[in-house]
């Protein structure tokens, strides 16, 4: 498969990520009587991935994520001279699905974006006020361990055809964590999509959920090669 479908699939499969994700944060969890809340934007972004990687995983590898495809070349997994390709596919699909979630939520009455868009932010910007160090360390672990799943549920020696699951659902976790401090990214593209319409703080903010990601990214995929080396 040529590198430009491969990240065209990565393209459509991270506008479904955000679009979902962001989504149901924008659209769904506060409606009147019948919000999903927490529970069910966590699970809406496990979601994402987990039907993405049944869809897609045999094209482009599922990525759907920045910091995803740095974790797999660290981990050995990616060549690093397609990375730059990916990225650009993943934050295209971001911006195009933040656009379309823009477009569909200010056609209710009384839409402000001022509320965000589910941007990610920290300080008075997160939504339980946390601090940019918390914030910080958050995105980092939380990315970290993500890689670390993503590495062992792919492996060859673990059980086939459950990669899927695994991944959607350490997700689904992530963001049941982490909502509260920094409304979770673990995704630099996520991030940036929302945070370009939004602009002003947002923007702003954004170098933490690029900087972050991307060095849990790199902990996670050295952590797991050490791990998961076999012993001669």
């Amino acid at each position: 498969m040529s590198l430009f479908k491969r990240s065209a699939t990565e393209l459509v499969g991270t506008f479904w990520l955000v679009l979902g994700g962001c989504g149901s944060a924008v659209l769904a969890a506060a409606f009147p009587d019948v919000g999903i809340g927490l529970l069910g934007v966590s699970l809406a972004f496990g979601l994402t991935v987990l039907t993405m990687a049944f869809a897609i995983g045999h094209i482009s590898g599922c990525h759907l994520n920045p910091a995803v495809s740095l974790g797999l070349v660290v981990g050995g997994r990616f060549p690093a001279k397609e990375l730059p390709a990916y990225i650009i596919a993943q934050v295209i699909g971001a911006v195009i699905a933040a656009a379309l979630l823009y477009f569909i939520a200010s056609g209710k009455p009384g839409f402000e974006l001022a509320g965000g868009l589910a941007s990610n932010g920290f300080g008075e910007h997160s939504p339980g006020g946390y601090s940019m160090a918390a914030g910080f360390v958050c995105e980092l672990v939380m990315t970290a361990m993500f890689i670390l799943i993503i590495l062992g549920a792919t492996d060859n020696r673990a059980p086939a055809g459950l990669a899927p699951i695994a991944i959607g659902l350490a997700l689904t976790l992530i963001h049941l964590i982490s909502i509260p401090v920094t409304n979770t990214s673990v995704n630099p593209a996520r991030s940036t999509g929302p945070a370009l319409i939004v602009g002003g703080w947002a923007i702003q903010q954004l170098w933490m959920f690029w900087v972050a990601p991307l060095l849990g990214a790199v902990v996670g995929g050295v952590l797991y090669r050490w791990l998961g080396k076999e012993q001669l």
